[in-house]
């Protein structure tokens, strides 16, 4: 009994050592917890770091609302390195996980088509079909006429946390077929960066259905809003949902 109790202590030495008492957190959702974040202690399931800029350059991020905890403590505070410029080429782009030739752009205009569609001379394109925007209710029959939107802005996104993120994750966001749609190109370039709190869609019957799907996007990749924000957005959200119904 005694030799097994030994055992376990020795197998539990090395990661005791490599968990001291001053720690970094990093989450399963890629948020990094420092010694004096009220939710390191609660955070149960994470990578363990050395300090918080190694959570940051490895694609980690700080909570929404963060302070500097680090300056509760005694030890020498570790800042966030402060945002680069924003850099559409930093979303990496459409790609072709699939690798037939259609990039993201095309095969979404393949999969929202309600019609046949047909290819251009280049045979990795996509160039008439049929589709419905839902940001001004009309219907398009040229690809050259449609662009695909992002619905939460990458320039929107990368003020509210992207830049944190890792490349590969940004390329993921930026194809993720989830927040984007087949609208008109001339409204798509007047939406431009803006979120819903500056912008909704020509089409008020898709509001309702807009702000749901750009709330969702904002919690699933968890990006950081103020608390102005945040209240300002589920307020539009319970407005324009009402008028629907």
């Amino acid at each position: 009994m005694v030799r097994h109790l030994i055992i376990l202590l020795i197998a539990a030495i090395p990661w005791a050592a490599c968990i001291p008492g001053e720690i970094e957190k990093e989450s399963k959702r890629a948020i990094c917890h420092d010694e004096g974040s009220p939710h390191h202690a609660k955070t149960k399931h994470f990578r363990p770091l050395a300090d918080l800029e190694s959570c940051l350059n490895s694609g980690g991020r700080s909570p929404a609302n963060h302070q500097d905890y680090s300056l509760t403590t005694t030890a020498t505070p570790i800042l966030p390195q402060k945002s680069s410029k924003y850099d559409r080429s930093q979303f990496g782009g459409w790609s072709d996980e699939d690798g037939d030739c259609l990039n993201t752009r095309h095969e979404l205009l393949m999969k929202l088509s309600t019609s046949t569609i047909e290819m251009g001379r280049n045979a990795c394109m996509i160039s008439r079909g049929r589709w419905n925007d839902p940001y001004t209710g009309k219907i398009f029959y040229e690809a050259r006429d449609v662009d695909i939107d992002h619905l939460v802005p990458l320039k929107w996104a990368w003020e509210h946390g992207a830049d944190r993120w890792s490349f590969d994750k940004r390329k993921a966001f930026a194809n993720d077929e989830a927040n984007l749609f087949a609208v008109e190109a001339s409204v798509n370039r007047q939406k431009g960066a803006m979120g819903a709190l500056e912008w909704l869609p020509p089409n008020k019957e898709f509001h309702c259905q807009y702000t749901l799907r750009f709330t969702r996007i904002t919690k699933e990749y968890d990006f950081s809003l103020s608390v102005k924000e945040d209240e300002a957005l589920n307020s539009l959200r319970e407005t324009v949902c009402r008028m629907a119904s």
